[in-house]
Protein backbone atom coordinates (compact mmCIF):
# COMPACT_ATOMS: atom_id res chain seq x y z
CA UNK A 1 0.00 0.00 0.00
CA UNK A 2 2.78 2.46 0.90
CA UNK A 3 4.41 2.26 -2.52
CA UNK A 4 1.07 3.04 -4.20
CA UNK A 5 0.22 5.92 -1.89
CA UNK A 6 -0.79 9.19 -3.59
CA UNK A 7 0.03 12.72 -2.40
CA UNK A 8 -1.89 15.95 -2.91
CA UNK A 9 -0.06 19.18 -2.10
CA UNK A 10 -2.18 22.26 -1.44
CA UNK A 11 -0.56 25.70 -1.61
CA UNK A 12 -2.08 29.16 -1.28
CA UNK A 13 -1.54 32.42 -3.07
CA UNK A 14 -2.33 36.16 -3.06
CA UNK A 15 -3.52 36.48 0.57
CA UNK A 16 -3.70 34.39 3.72
CA UNK A 17 -6.90 33.11 5.36
CA UNK A 18 -8.32 31.88 2.06
CA UNK A 19 -9.38 28.60 3.62
CA UNK A 20 -6.72 26.11 2.56
CA UNK A 21 -7.50 23.99 5.61
CA UNK A 22 -11.20 23.97 4.82
CA UNK A 23 -10.48 23.14 1.17
CA UNK A 24 -8.07 20.33 2.08
CA UNK A 25 -10.60 18.89 4.55
CA UNK A 26 -13.35 19.10 1.92
CA UNK A 27 -11.23 17.20 -0.60
CA UNK A 28 -10.54 14.54 2.03
CA UNK A 29 -14.28 14.19 2.63
CA UNK A 30 -14.96 13.82 -1.10
CA UNK A 31 -12.29 11.14 -1.49
CA UNK A 32 -13.51 9.28 1.60
CA UNK A 33 -17.05 9.35 0.22
CA UNK A 34 -15.63 7.17 -2.58
CA UNK A 35 -14.26 4.65 -0.11
CA UNK A 36 -10.66 5.92 -0.13
CA UNK A 37 -8.66 6.21 3.08
CA UNK A 38 -6.91 9.54 3.67
CA UNK A 39 -4.26 11.07 5.91
CA UNK A 40 -3.64 14.78 6.40
CA UNK A 41 -0.66 16.97 7.24
CA UNK A 42 -0.45 20.71 7.94
CA UNK A 43 2.97 22.33 7.39
CA UNK A 44 3.33 25.62 9.28
CA UNK A 45 6.28 27.87 8.36
CA UNK A 46 6.66 29.66 11.71
CA UNK A 47 9.65 29.06 13.98
CA UNK A 48 7.59 28.23 17.07
CA UNK A 49 7.83 24.54 17.90
CA UNK A 50 4.03 24.50 18.17
CA UNK A 51 1.29 27.09 18.76
CA UNK A 52 0.95 26.14 22.43
CA UNK A 53 2.54 29.32 23.77
CA UNK A 54 1.27 31.64 21.03
CA UNK A 55 -1.37 34.27 21.79
CA UNK A 56 -4.92 33.36 20.74
CA UNK A 57 -5.24 36.92 19.44
CA UNK A 58 -2.50 36.24 16.92
CA UNK A 59 -2.80 32.58 16.11
CA UNK A 60 -6.33 31.63 17.07
CA UNK A 61 -7.28 28.34 18.66
CA UNK A 62 -4.82 25.64 19.66
CA UNK A 63 -6.25 22.29 18.59
CA UNK A 64 -5.25 19.37 20.83
CA UNK A 65 -4.97 15.78 19.59
CA UNK A 66 -5.53 12.54 21.49
CA UNK A 67 -1.78 12.04 21.85
CA UNK A 68 -1.39 15.47 23.44
CA UNK A 69 -0.01 17.55 20.57
CA UNK A 70 -0.81 21.26 20.53
CA UNK A 71 -1.46 21.96 16.86
CA UNK A 72 -2.82 24.38 14.29
CA UNK A 73 -6.56 25.06 14.22
CA UNK A 74 -6.78 23.66 10.67
CA UNK A 75 -6.51 20.20 12.22
CA UNK A 76 -9.93 20.91 13.69
CA UNK A 77 -11.25 21.27 10.13
CA UNK A 78 -9.57 17.98 9.23
CA UNK A 79 -11.34 16.24 12.12
CA UNK A 80 -14.76 17.79 11.47
CA UNK A 81 -14.81 16.95 7.76
CA UNK A 82 -12.84 13.71 7.47
CA UNK A 83 -12.12 10.41 9.15
CA UNK A 84 -8.35 10.89 8.89
CA UNK A 85 -6.32 10.01 11.96
CA UNK A 86 -5.25 13.29 13.59
CA UNK A 87 -2.14 13.15 15.78
CA UNK A 88 1.19 14.84 16.48
CA UNK A 89 2.31 13.53 13.08
CA UNK A 90 -0.43 15.59 11.39
CA UNK A 91 1.22 18.97 12.04
CA UNK A 92 4.80 20.08 11.47
CA UNK A 93 6.38 23.50 11.97
CA UNK A 94 9.65 25.03 10.85
CA UNK A 95 10.52 25.17 14.55
CA UNK A 96 10.13 21.39 14.86
CA UNK A 97 12.19 20.80 11.72
CA UNK A 98 15.09 22.96 12.87
CA UNK A 99 14.91 21.63 16.43
CA UNK A 100 15.25 18.09 15.09
CA UNK A 101 18.10 18.97 12.73
CA UNK A 102 20.09 20.90 15.33
CA UNK A 103 19.80 18.01 17.81
CA UNK A 104 21.02 15.61 15.11
CA UNK A 105 23.94 17.92 14.31
CA UNK A 106 24.92 18.16 17.99
CA UNK A 107 24.87 14.36 18.27
CA UNK A 108 27.13 14.08 15.24
CA UNK A 109 24.52 12.33 13.09
CA UNK A 110 25.68 14.27 10.02
CA UNK A 111 29.28 13.03 10.42
CA UNK A 112 30.78 16.48 10.27
CA UNK A 113 29.03 17.58 7.09
CA UNK A 114 27.90 21.18 6.60
CA UNK A 115 24.20 21.27 7.54
CA UNK A 116 22.18 23.16 4.94
CA UNK A 117 18.60 23.93 3.93
CA UNK A 118 19.12 21.64 0.93
CA UNK A 119 19.30 18.74 1.50
CA UNK A 120 18.97 18.51 5.28
CA UNK A 121 15.92 20.71 5.92
CA UNK A 122 14.08 19.55 2.81
CA UNK A 123 14.89 15.90 3.59
CA UNK A 124 13.43 16.29 7.09
CA UNK A 125 10.26 17.83 5.63
CA UNK A 126 9.91 14.96 3.16
CA UNK A 127 10.33 12.44 5.98
CA UNK A 128 7.50 14.14 7.89
CA UNK A 129 5.27 13.85 4.82
CA UNK A 130 5.98 10.12 4.60
CA UNK A 131 5.38 9.63 8.34
CA UNK A 132 2.02 11.41 8.20
CA UNK A 133 0.88 8.97 5.52
CA UNK A 134 2.27 5.96 7.36
CA UNK A 135 0.17 6.50 10.51
CA UNK A 136 -2.24 3.99 9.02
CA UNK A 137 -0.80 1.41 6.61
CA UNK A 138 -4.12 1.40 4.73
CA UNK A 139 -3.87 5.09 3.80
CA UNK A 140 -4.26 5.63 0.05
CA UNK A 141 -4.12 9.43 -0.26
CA UNK A 142 -2.11 11.92 1.80
CA UNK A 143 -3.20 15.57 1.68
CA UNK A 144 -0.46 18.03 2.59
CA UNK A 145 -1.44 21.64 3.25
CA UNK A 146 1.39 24.17 3.07
CA UNK A 147 0.59 27.08 5.38
CA UNK A 148 1.26 30.69 4.47
CA UNK A 149 1.29 32.28 1.04
CA UNK A 150 3.51 31.57 -1.95
CA UNK A 151 6.19 34.26 -1.97
CA UNK A 152 6.74 34.20 1.79
CA UNK A 153 10.46 33.71 2.53
CA UNK A 154 9.81 31.23 5.33
CA UNK A 155 7.73 29.07 2.98
CA UNK A 156 10.53 28.34 0.51
CA UNK A 157 11.95 25.18 2.18
CA UNK A 158 8.49 23.56 2.22
CA UNK A 159 7.79 24.43 -1.41
CA UNK A 160 11.21 23.14 -2.45
CA UNK A 161 10.59 19.95 -0.46
CA UNK A 162 7.32 19.20 -2.26
CA UNK A 163 9.00 19.98 -5.59
CA UNK A 164 11.64 17.36 -4.78
CA UNK A 165 9.03 14.93 -3.47
CA UNK A 166 7.11 15.03 -6.74
CA UNK A 167 10.31 14.51 -8.71
CA UNK A 168 11.09 11.45 -6.57
CA UNK A 169 7.54 10.04 -6.82
CA UNK A 170 6.47 10.55 -10.46
CA UNK A 171 2.83 9.81 -11.16
CA UNK A 172 1.96 9.79 -7.46
CA UNK A 173 1.66 13.52 -6.74
CA UNK A 174 -0.76 16.33 -7.52
CA UNK A 175 -0.38 20.07 -6.93
CA UNK A 176 -3.47 22.13 -6.12
CA UNK A 177 -3.10 25.89 -5.80
CA UNK A 178 -5.76 27.85 -3.94
CA UNK A 179 -5.79 31.49 -4.94
CA UNK A 180 -7.90 34.61 -4.61
CA UNK A 181 -9.93 36.18 -7.41
CA UNK A 182 -11.14 39.55 -6.06
CA UNK A 183 -14.11 41.62 -7.14
CA UNK A 184 -13.24 45.31 -7.41
CA UNK A 185 -16.40 47.17 -6.54
CA UNK A 186 -15.23 50.52 -7.97
CA UNK A 187 -14.42 48.94 -11.34
CA UNK A 188 -17.32 46.49 -11.23
CA UNK A 189 -14.96 43.73 -12.37
CA UNK A 190 -13.55 40.42 -11.19
CA UNK A 191 -9.76 40.40 -11.54
CA UNK A 192 -7.63 37.33 -12.34
CA UNK A 193 -4.30 39.20 -12.32
CA UNK A 194 -3.44 38.34 -8.67
CA UNK A 195 -3.95 34.67 -9.53
CA UNK A 196 -1.71 34.99 -12.58
CA UNK A 197 1.09 36.51 -10.50
CA UNK A 198 0.67 33.91 -7.76
CA UNK A 199 0.96 31.03 -10.23
CA UNK A 200 3.92 32.72 -11.89
CA UNK A 201 5.74 32.88 -8.53
CA UNK A 202 4.95 29.21 -7.94
CA UNK A 203 6.30 28.23 -11.37
CA UNK A 204 9.50 30.20 -10.74
CA UNK A 205 10.12 27.99 -7.70
CA UNK A 206 9.58 24.90 -9.84
CA UNK A 207 5.97 23.98 -9.00
CA UNK A 208 3.43 23.78 -11.80
CA UNK A 209 -0.12 23.55 -10.42
CA UNK A 210 -2.28 20.78 -11.83
CA UNK A 211 -5.51 22.30 -10.50
CA UNK A 212 -6.31 25.89 -9.57
CA UNK A 213 -9.09 26.54 -7.07
CA UNK A 214 -10.27 30.14 -7.09
CA UNK A 215 -11.69 31.65 -3.92
CA UNK A 216 -14.23 34.26 -4.95
CA UNK A 217 -17.44 35.95 -3.86
CA UNK A 218 -19.51 34.63 -6.78
CA UNK A 219 -19.05 31.75 -9.21
CA UNK A 220 -16.63 32.49 -12.02
CA UNK A 221 -17.90 32.88 -15.57
CA UNK A 222 -16.61 30.63 -18.37
CA UNK A 223 -14.79 33.64 -19.77
CA UNK A 224 -12.85 34.18 -16.54
CA UNK A 225 -12.03 30.48 -16.29
CA UNK A 226 -10.73 30.56 -19.87
CA UNK A 227 -8.59 33.58 -19.09
CA UNK A 228 -7.17 31.94 -15.97
CA UNK A 229 -6.52 28.77 -17.94
CA UNK A 230 -4.67 30.63 -20.71
CA UNK A 231 -2.42 32.74 -18.48
CA UNK A 232 -1.74 30.06 -15.86
CA UNK A 233 -1.22 27.09 -18.16
CA UNK A 234 -3.92 24.95 -16.59
CA UNK A 235 -6.76 23.34 -18.55
CA UNK A 236 -10.04 25.21 -18.26
CA UNK A 237 -11.84 22.21 -16.73
CA UNK A 238 -9.17 22.19 -13.99
CA UNK A 239 -9.94 25.77 -12.97
CA UNK A 240 -12.42 25.33 -10.11
CA UNK A 241 -14.26 28.12 -8.35
CA UNK A 242 -14.85 28.04 -4.62
CA UNK A 243 -17.39 30.81 -4.11
CA UNK A 244 -18.64 32.04 -0.76
CA UNK A 245 -21.37 29.74 0.55
CA UNK A 246 -24.69 31.14 1.69
CA UNK A 247 -25.54 29.19 4.82
CA UNK A 248 -22.74 27.01 6.23
CA UNK A 249 -19.13 26.07 5.52
CA UNK A 250 -20.29 22.46 5.35
CA UNK A 251 -21.66 23.23 1.90
CA UNK A 252 -18.13 23.63 0.50
CA UNK A 253 -17.51 19.92 -0.30
CA UNK A 254 -20.81 19.78 -2.15
CA UNK A 255 -19.98 22.83 -4.29
CA UNK A 256 -16.62 21.28 -5.18
CA UNK A 257 -18.21 17.96 -6.05
CA UNK A 258 -20.73 19.67 -8.30
CA UNK A 259 -17.77 20.79 -10.42
CA UNK A 260 -16.38 17.25 -10.51
CA UNK A 261 -13.26 17.96 -8.46
CA UNK A 262 -13.14 14.48 -6.96
CA UNK A 263 -13.55 12.90 -10.42
CA UNK A 264 -10.68 14.97 -11.77
CA UNK A 265 -8.41 14.06 -8.85
CA UNK A 266 -9.17 10.36 -9.23
CA UNK A 267 -8.46 10.55 -12.98
CA UNK A 268 -5.16 12.37 -12.56
CA UNK A 269 -3.91 10.09 -9.78
CA UNK A 270 -5.32 6.83 -11.24
CA UNK A 271 -7.43 6.25 -8.13
CA UNK A 272 -10.37 3.81 -8.08
CA UNK A 273 -13.55 5.27 -9.56
CA UNK A 274 -16.11 4.19 -7.00
CA UNK A 275 -19.37 6.09 -6.65
CA UNK A 276 -19.41 8.89 -4.10
CA UNK A 277 -21.86 8.54 -1.21
CA UNK A 278 -22.57 11.91 0.39
CA UNK A 279 -26.17 11.19 1.44
CA UNK A 280 -25.63 11.70 5.19
CA UNK A 281 -23.57 14.85 4.61
CA UNK A 282 -26.21 16.27 2.28
CA UNK A 283 -28.93 15.53 4.84
CA UNK A 284 -26.91 17.36 7.53
CA UNK A 285 -26.42 20.38 5.26
CA UNK A 286 -30.14 20.38 4.49
CA UNK A 287 -30.92 20.57 8.22
CA UNK A 288 -28.46 23.44 8.59
CA UNK A 289 -29.90 25.36 5.64
CA UNK A 290 -33.57 25.02 6.66
CA UNK A 291 -33.85 25.22 10.47
CA UNK A 292 -37.25 24.91 12.15
CA UNK A 293 -36.56 26.93 15.29
CA UNK A 294 -34.13 29.46 16.73
CA UNK A 295 -31.74 29.42 19.66
CA UNK A 296 -29.54 32.20 21.04
CA UNK A 297 -26.37 31.29 22.93
CA UNK A 298 -24.17 33.76 24.81
CA UNK A 299 -20.44 33.05 24.88
CA UNK A 300 -18.66 34.83 27.74
CA UNK A 301 -14.92 34.84 27.03
CA UNK A 302 -11.79 36.94 26.78
CA UNK A 303 -10.50 36.27 23.24
CA UNK A 304 -13.67 37.07 21.34
CA UNK A 305 -12.13 39.83 19.23
CA UNK A 306 -10.32 37.08 17.29
CA UNK A 307 -12.98 35.01 15.57
CA UNK A 308 -10.80 31.88 15.41
CA UNK A 309 -9.77 31.84 19.09
CA UNK A 310 -12.79 29.66 19.95
CA UNK A 311 -13.19 28.06 16.52
CA UNK A 312 -13.99 24.53 17.70
CA UNK A 313 -16.37 25.81 20.39
CA UNK A 314 -18.37 27.82 17.87
CA UNK A 315 -18.47 24.91 15.43
CA UNK A 316 -19.52 22.45 18.15
CA UNK A 317 -22.37 24.80 19.09
CA UNK A 318 -23.43 24.80 15.44
CA UNK A 319 -23.30 21.00 15.40
CA UNK A 320 -25.60 20.89 18.43
CA UNK A 321 -27.99 23.32 16.75
CA UNK A 322 -28.01 21.30 13.52
CA UNK A 323 -28.95 18.19 15.53
CA UNK A 324 -32.03 20.07 16.78
CA UNK A 325 -32.74 21.68 13.38
CA UNK A 326 -32.21 25.06 15.01
CA UNK A 327 -30.90 28.34 13.68
CA UNK A 328 -28.07 29.35 16.01
CA UNK A 329 -27.31 32.92 16.97
CA UNK A 330 -24.10 33.37 18.97
CA UNK A 331 -23.86 36.50 21.11
CA UNK A 332 -20.33 37.34 22.27
CA UNK A 333 -19.63 39.01 25.62
CA UNK A 334 -16.14 40.16 26.58
CA UNK A 335 -15.90 39.04 30.20
CA UNK A 336 -13.60 41.85 31.34
CA UNK A 337 -16.11 44.46 30.19
CA UNK A 338 -18.94 43.07 32.33
CA UNK A 339 -17.34 44.69 35.39
CA UNK A 340 -16.91 48.06 33.72
CA UNK A 341 -20.59 48.79 33.24
CA UNK A 342 -23.08 50.26 35.69
CA UNK A 343 -25.84 48.12 34.15
CA UNK A 344 -27.13 45.09 36.05
CA UNK A 345 -25.62 41.83 34.80
CA UNK A 346 -28.97 40.64 33.39
CA UNK A 347 -29.14 43.72 31.19
CA UNK A 348 -25.57 43.33 30.01
CA UNK A 349 -25.99 39.68 29.09
CA UNK A 350 -29.28 40.23 27.31
CA UNK A 351 -31.84 37.53 26.75
CA UNK A 352 -29.93 34.45 25.65
CA UNK A 353 -31.31 30.94 25.98
CA UNK A 354 -28.07 29.58 27.39
CA UNK A 355 -24.54 30.70 28.19
CA UNK A 356 -21.18 29.06 27.57
CA UNK A 357 -17.93 30.03 29.28
CA UNK A 358 -14.98 28.55 27.33
CA UNK A 359 -11.38 27.90 28.31
CA UNK A 360 -8.71 30.53 28.79
CA UNK A 361 -5.72 31.54 30.83
CA UNK A 362 -4.98 34.38 33.24
CA UNK A 363 -6.86 36.70 35.56
CA UNK A 364 -8.29 39.15 33.01
CA UNK A 365 -12.05 38.70 32.76
CA UNK A 366 -12.17 36.22 35.67
CA UNK A 367 -14.71 38.15 37.74
CA UNK A 368 -16.92 38.80 34.71
CA UNK A 369 -17.15 35.06 34.11
CA UNK A 370 -18.03 34.45 37.76
CA UNK A 371 -20.81 37.04 37.47
CA UNK A 372 -22.16 35.20 34.40
CA UNK A 373 -22.09 31.83 36.21
CA UNK A 374 -23.89 33.29 39.23
CA UNK A 375 -26.53 34.82 36.97
CA UNK A 376 -27.15 31.49 35.21
CA UNK A 377 -27.29 29.50 38.45
CA UNK A 378 -29.71 31.86 40.17
CA UNK A 379 -31.95 32.41 37.13
CA UNK A 380 -31.95 28.70 36.16
CA UNK A 381 -30.56 29.45 32.69
CA UNK A 382 -28.60 26.63 30.98
CA UNK A 383 -24.86 27.02 31.54
CA UNK A 384 -21.97 25.12 29.98
CA UNK A 385 -18.49 25.64 31.42
CA UNK A 386 -15.47 24.30 29.53
CA UNK A 387 -12.06 24.00 31.24
CA UNK A 388 -11.70 27.44 32.88
CA UNK A 389 -15.50 27.68 32.55
CA UNK A 390 -15.86 24.70 34.91
CA UNK A 391 -13.42 26.29 37.36
CA UNK A 392 -15.45 29.51 37.22
CA UNK A 393 -18.57 27.52 38.01
CA UNK A 394 -16.91 25.87 41.03
CA UNK A 395 -15.48 29.07 42.51
CA UNK A 396 -18.82 30.87 42.07
CA UNK A 397 -20.62 27.99 43.81
CA UNK A 398 -18.13 28.03 46.69
CA UNK A 399 -18.49 31.77 47.19
CA UNK A 400 -22.25 32.11 46.96
CA UNK A 401 -23.67 28.72 48.00
CA UNK A 402 -21.05 27.42 50.45
CA UNK A 403 -20.44 31.00 51.71
CA UNK A 404 -16.66 30.64 51.29
CA UNK A 405 -16.36 34.26 50.23
CA UNK A 406 -12.61 34.17 49.62
CA UNK A 407 -12.69 30.99 47.53
CA UNK A 408 -10.52 31.29 44.45
CA UNK A 409 -8.18 29.61 42.01
CA UNK A 410 -4.46 29.71 42.71
CA UNK A 411 -4.03 30.79 39.10
CA UNK A 412 -5.74 34.07 40.01
CA UNK A 413 -4.51 34.34 43.61
CA UNK A 414 -1.58 32.06 44.55
CA UNK A 415 -2.05 32.98 48.23
CA UNK A 416 -5.80 32.35 48.46
CA UNK A 417 -6.74 30.71 51.79
CA UNK A 418 -9.41 28.64 50.04
CA UNK A 419 -7.94 27.21 46.83
CA UNK A 420 -11.03 25.54 45.39
CA UNK A 421 -9.04 25.32 42.14
CA UNK A 422 -5.33 24.65 42.52
CA UNK A 423 -2.23 23.86 40.51
CA UNK A 424 -1.42 20.23 39.87
CA UNK A 425 1.31 19.20 42.31
CA UNK A 426 3.62 18.14 39.49
CA UNK A 427 3.23 21.59 37.87
CA UNK A 428 4.33 23.74 40.81
CA UNK A 429 7.99 23.91 39.86
CA UNK A 430 7.51 24.10 36.10
CA UNK A 431 9.19 27.06 34.42
CA UNK A 432 9.18 25.99 30.75
CA UNK A 433 5.57 26.52 29.66
CA UNK A 434 5.72 24.71 26.32
CA UNK A 435 3.89 21.37 26.40
CA UNK A 436 3.85 21.09 30.23
CA UNK A 437 0.09 20.98 30.83
CA UNK A 438 -2.16 17.98 31.16
CA UNK A 439 -2.56 17.42 27.44
CA UNK A 440 -4.38 14.89 25.29
CA UNK A 441 -6.96 12.21 25.92
CA UNK A 442 -7.71 10.85 29.40
CA UNK A 443 -10.41 8.40 30.49
CA UNK A 444 -13.25 9.61 32.67
CA UNK A 445 -15.63 7.50 34.75
CA UNK A 446 -19.19 8.88 34.86
CA UNK A 447 -21.71 8.38 37.66
CA UNK A 448 -25.05 6.93 36.66
CA UNK A 449 -28.10 9.08 37.24
CA UNK A 450 -26.29 12.28 36.30
CA UNK A 451 -26.82 14.63 33.38
CA UNK A 452 -23.40 13.67 32.09
CA UNK A 453 -24.44 10.01 32.01
CA UNK A 454 -27.71 10.93 30.31
CA UNK A 455 -25.72 12.72 27.60
CA UNK A 456 -23.01 10.13 27.01
CA UNK A 457 -25.02 7.00 27.78
CA UNK A 458 -21.81 5.41 29.02
CA UNK A 459 -19.96 4.93 32.31
CA UNK A 460 -16.55 5.56 30.75
CA UNK A 461 -15.52 8.10 28.15
CA UNK A 462 -12.31 9.63 26.79
CA UNK A 463 -11.84 13.39 26.33
CA UNK A 464 -8.95 15.72 25.51
CA UNK A 465 -7.38 18.11 28.01
CA UNK A 466 -5.31 21.29 27.95
CA UNK A 467 -4.85 22.83 31.40
CA UNK A 468 -2.67 23.08 34.50
CA UNK A 469 -5.21 23.69 37.27
CA UNK A 470 -7.69 21.23 38.79
CA UNK A 471 -10.58 21.06 41.23
CA UNK A 472 -9.22 20.66 44.77
CA UNK A 473 -10.57 17.37 46.19
CA UNK A 474 -10.40 18.77 49.75
CA UNK A 475 -13.65 20.58 48.92
CA UNK A 476 -15.48 17.56 47.46
CA UNK A 477 -17.60 16.76 50.52
CA UNK A 478 -19.05 20.27 51.11
CA UNK A 479 -19.70 20.68 47.40
CA UNK A 480 -21.65 17.41 47.24
CA UNK A 481 -23.58 18.26 50.41
CA UNK A 482 -24.76 21.55 48.92
CA UNK A 483 -25.83 20.08 45.58
CA UNK A 484 -22.79 20.28 43.31
CA UNK A 485 -22.36 16.77 41.91
CA UNK A 486 -18.90 15.62 40.88
CA UNK A 487 -20.29 13.43 38.13
CA UNK A 488 -17.09 12.55 36.25
CA UNK A 489 -13.75 11.42 37.71
CA UNK A 490 -10.37 10.50 36.28
CA UNK A 491 -9.80 7.51 38.52
CA UNK A 492 -6.06 7.18 38.04
CA UNK A 493 -5.43 10.66 39.37
CA UNK A 494 -8.63 10.94 41.45
CA UNK A 495 -9.34 14.23 39.69
CA UNK A 496 -12.74 15.79 39.06
CA UNK A 497 -13.58 15.98 35.36
CA UNK A 498 -17.29 16.92 35.34
CA UNK A 499 -19.41 18.96 37.73
CA UNK A 500 -23.12 19.76 37.63
CA UNK A 501 -25.61 21.60 39.83
CA UNK A 502 -28.25 19.11 40.94
CA UNK A 503 -31.23 21.48 41.32
CA UNK A 504 -30.62 23.31 38.04
CA UNK A 505 -32.21 22.47 34.66
CA UNK A 506 -28.78 22.18 33.00
CA UNK A 507 -25.64 23.59 34.58
CA UNK A 508 -22.64 21.47 33.65
CA UNK A 509 -18.90 22.11 33.76
CA UNK A 510 -16.17 19.94 32.26
CA UNK A 511 -12.42 20.16 32.82
CA UNK A 512 -11.71 18.83 29.33
CA UNK A 513 -12.40 20.21 25.85
CA UNK A 514 -15.33 18.31 24.29
CA UNK A 515 -15.40 20.70 21.31
CA UNK A 516 -12.35 18.96 19.84
CA UNK A 517 -14.31 15.76 19.16
CA UNK A 518 -17.51 17.20 17.70
CA UNK A 519 -18.48 16.75 14.05
CA UNK A 520 -21.39 18.30 12.10
CA UNK A 521 -22.94 14.91 11.39
CA UNK A 522 -21.95 13.51 14.82
CA UNK A 523 -22.39 16.36 17.35
CA UNK A 524 -20.76 16.00 20.72
CA UNK A 525 -23.42 14.77 23.20
CA UNK A 526 -22.78 17.59 25.69
CA UNK A 527 -23.13 20.30 23.05
CA UNK A 528 -26.21 18.54 21.68
CA UNK A 529 -27.85 18.42 25.10
CA UNK A 530 -26.77 21.95 26.04
CA UNK A 531 -28.53 23.26 22.93
CA UNK A 532 -31.52 21.06 23.77
CA UNK A 533 -31.68 22.57 27.28
CA UNK A 534 -31.39 26.08 25.81
CA UNK A 535 -34.26 25.36 23.43
CA UNK A 536 -36.37 24.07 26.34
CA UNK A 537 -35.57 27.22 28.34
CA UNK A 538 -36.57 29.35 25.37
CA UNK A 539 -39.85 27.48 24.96
CA UNK A 540 -40.67 27.87 28.66
CA UNK A 541 -40.00 31.60 28.60
CA UNK A 542 -41.77 32.61 25.39
CA UNK A 543 -43.99 35.57 26.11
Amino acid sequence: MASDRKYIFITGGVVSSLGKGLTAASIALLLESRGLKTAMLKCDPYLNVDPGTMSPFQHGEVYVTDDGAETDLDLGHYHRFSQSKISALSNVTTGQIYDTIIKKERRGDYLGKTVQVIPHVTDEIKQRIVRAGAQDPETQVVLVEIGGTVGDIELLPFVEAIRQFRHEHPGHCLNIHLTYVPYLKAAGEVKTKPTQHSVQMLREIGIVPDIIICRCEEKLSDELKEKTSLFCGVRKDLVIDEADVEHTIYEVPLTLQQQGLDDKICNMLSLPHTRADLASWEAMVERARYPKRKVRIGVVGKYLSHKDAYKSVFEALRHGAIAHEADLEICCFESDKLLQSDQPIEEQLGECDGYLVPGGFGERGWMGKIMAAKYCREKKIPYFGICLGMQVMCVEFARHVLDIHDANSTEMDPETPNPVISLLSEQRDVRNLGGTMRLGAYPCAIRQGTRAFASYGSEEISERHRHRYEFNNEYSAPFEEKGMRLSGIWKQGSLCEITEVADHPWMVGVQFHPEFQSKPNAPHPLFRDFIGAALAHRANNVG
